[in-house]
């Protein structure tokens, strides 16, 4: 099973974004944003849905419960 820090890494990478610029666009120190995709630590609630809303995934994709990206509103 894919891991949130494996999913985050893989989005980032597959859009060609650095951790740094990331990590800007959804207000977040780089350190933080390292720690999440090292999976040293996962992100609280209101953290983990805008980076679904960032990336444009389910929150479900994001934490490996699903394959399926698309966001169901």
């Amino acid at each position: 099973m894919t891991t949130l820090s494996q999913r985050l890494s893989l989005l980032r990478k597959e859009r060609g974004y650095t951790q740094e610029w990331t990590a800007g666009q959804v207000q977040l120190s780089l350190r933080a944003y390292q720690n999440y995709e090292r999976g040293d630590r996962e992100p609280v609630a209101g953290t983990l849905l805008t980076l679904a809303d960032f990336y444009g995934v389910s929150v479900d994709y994001l934490l490996g419960r699903t394959e399926n990206r698309e966001v169901n509103r």
